[in-house]
């Protein structure tokens, strides 16, 4: 198999297209800009400039990619957007470019599923396997770990974090950092409902390291003990488990502060 470009697209010369790349129908690609082999645009695809796109993704109809982003300060700067591997961006999705007050660019990972009408701002960092449902909204400077999933028309706000295996429901919108491993919800107040087994055990955790990382959410939150105290015990007792001292790093770590439980 080879290249397919359907006559009814435009694409740009300065466009590098790899081994087996399909694009459909009333698709635009400007240039300059790399597909990398395998990715299909299905019809309606609008690909802007300085945008890299890995292997063997799919983007589907009216998908907006790499064009430049929604920021009044953007003047025109050249920034980028790269996405990795084996990603799905369905219908109507938006990931825009990055700007000069972040790194200059966007970074999604591998593996992504990008549901309909998702928007992913500028400067946001994705990680891998990622699951955003539909019209999950990022504003910019929005930092996703690896394994979380974002619940349908949830709204994340600037410069916020999401951590590895976190599940934020529906509706939640979140103006601090989203705990890793843990459930959260909430459209006025959002709360951590704990510990999310079900997905960790999907995962393949096993049952140690979850009652390890239970147990390190009922000392941070669930024993009254101020943030120092509980981390210290946490530390001192769960410590030398990775994903606890992950757990604790992201909390040491937090600009923002926690959604707490």
């Amino acid at each position: 198999m080879t290249t397919k470009i359907h006559p009814m697209s435009v694409v740009s010369q300065d466009v590098e297209l790899g081994e087996n790349v399909e694009i459909g129908p009333f698709c635009y690609v400007e240039g300059p800009t790399k597909i990398g082999a395998g990715t299909v645009l299905r019809s309606h695809v609008a690909i802007g400039p300085h945008t890299e796109i890995g292997e063997e993704n799919d983007i589907f109809p009216h998908a907006s990619v790499g064009l430049h982003c929604q920021d009044i300060s953007y003047k025109g700067e050249l920034t980028r957007l790269v996405i990795g591997h084996r990603n799905v961006i369905r219908e109507s999705a938006t990931l825009h470019r990055g700007t000069l007050k972040g790194d200059g660019i966007t970074k999604v990972g591998d593996d992504n599923f990008i549901m309909t009408g998702v928007h992913i701002a500028h400067d946001c960092i994705l990680g891998n396997h990622n699951i955003l449902a539909n019209s999950a909204t990022l504003a910019g400077h929005v930092e996703i770990g690896n394994f979380a999933n974002i619940g349908g028309f949830s709204l994340i706000h600037q410069f916020s974090r999401v951590g590895d295996h976190a599940f934020m429901g529906g509706l939640t919108t979140a103006s601090m950092d989203i705990l890793p491993y843990m459930k959260t919800a909430g459209t006025r107040d959002p709360k951590s409902y704990g510990v999310n087994a079900i997905g960790l055990r999907r995962r393949g955790f096993t049952e140690e390291i979850i009652r390890a990382i239970q147990k390190a959410h009922r000392i941070l939150f669930g024993m009254g003990l101020n943030r120092e105290e509980a981390m210290e015990r946490a530390s001192s007792e769960l410590g030398s488990i990775p994903e606890v001292a992950y757990l604790l790093d992201f909390i040491r770590n937090s600009k923002r502060g926690v959604i707490r439980g």
